[in-house]
């Protein structure tokens, strides 16, 4: 007679953040999940509490998992199953030392981040959140020849700094409004990628940033790739240079930037990202010639529930016993 195997018991999973309502079910359905009753970002000493207990930890990008907060992890931890595609907040080499692996959920909001480049392009270009407040202050007299005048999109060079997934999606975009595609990469693309994309590869950035109009930062933070955006060559813009960032706040140097766009050095800026998280410079917001956004590029009702979907096959694939499809290893970083 054929005895039953014992089914497994389900996976404690605790969620550092709220979630779409749709993710948060499904989580319910098949773990046995800790969700947040509030959406406020957790202690350091809550997040290592829900590590200890759990078997999986879905973080976000507002948790911060260094090797000190994986040392006061114990034993039970075996995955973070984080949601978003940017890893720059877990150590992903001091978790794999202990043992747990990290996943991410990479391509998801490459069109939406795309989406948002865009319109930040226009934004400053077009000096669209300028118009906006003249009309929500009731200071809007009628129509004048000489009023509101922006920039003309089409046929500016923009020069785009990290061309993977997003950035790619940014250069046909912008291809689509008769821009002039530039790219600076670590490694140049394919000829028939560069060819569909009708895009210039420059090896020296420096030389790529001084000839271009509109720079679009699309490049991960790494250690490498901190303040690539320094004082020294954010002067070799042109004051006319636009730049526009929705990847990681720390690729520019914040203070340098503001700096310039303040003297009239650099002529403006559209911010998605900061490099102190919320913190933002209040010399900044002061600024009219800068568009600042809440770190809203991926935040698409689409975007989100694709991410939960890839965090719940993570999280499923390895309680299978198999290797998770968005698996990071420190050498990817």
């Amino acid at each position: 007679m054929h005895t039953p195997q014992p089914s497994r018991p389900k996976l404690r999973v605790a969620v550092t953040r709220r979630l779409p309502e749709a993710v948060e079910t499904r989580m319910k359905e098949l773990f046995d999940v800790v969700l947040r009753e509030d959406d406020a970002k957790m202690s350091r000493e809550d997040l290592a509490a829900a590590m200890r207990g759990s078997d999986v930890l879905v973080s976000t990008l507002t948790d911060h998992i260094d090797a000190a907060m994986l040392a006061q992890a114990g034993d039970r931890l075996k995955l973070i199953a984080n949601f978003g595609a940017g890893v720059d907040h877990i150590d992903v080499q001091s978790a794999r030392q202990r043992g747990v692996l990290v996943t991410n959920t990479p391509g998801v909001a490459t069109e939406d981040t795309a989406d948002m480049a865009m319109a930040l392009i226009l934004g400053v270009t077009r000096r669209i959140p300028e118009g906006l407040a003249e009309m929500q202050a009731g200071r809007w007299t009628g129509w004048a020849p000489t009023a509101h005048l922006g920039g003309r999109v089409g046929g500016r060079r923009l020069g785009i700094l990290g061309m993977g997934r997003i950035g790619q999606a940014v250069a046909r975009r912008a291809n689509v409004f008769g821009m002039q595609v530039h790219y600076h990469n670590r490694r140049r693309l394919r000829p028939e990628i560069e060819q569909e994309l009708q895009a210039t590869y420059w090896e020296s950035l420096d030389q790529m940033l001084a000839r271009m109009e509109v720079i679009s930062v699309n490049a991960p933070h790494t250690p490498s790739t901190f303040h690539l955006l320094n004082a020294r060559r954010l002067k070799l813009l042109k004051p006319t240079a636009v730049v526009v960032n929705t990847s990681r706040g720390e690729v520019i140097d914040e203070n340098a930037l503001t700096r310039m766009l303040r003297a009239g050095e650099i002529a403006g800026a559209g911010l998605d990202v900061f490099e102190h998280g919320h913190e933002i410079n209040p010399r900044l917001r002061e600024l009219p010639n800068v568009v600042l956004l809440p770190h809203m590029g991926s935040a698409t009702v689409e975007g989100r529930a694709e991410m939960g979907e890839k965090v719940i096959i993570n999280i499923k694939t390895f309680a299978d016993g198999h290797r998770p499809p968005d698996l990071v290893v420190p050498s990817m970083l």
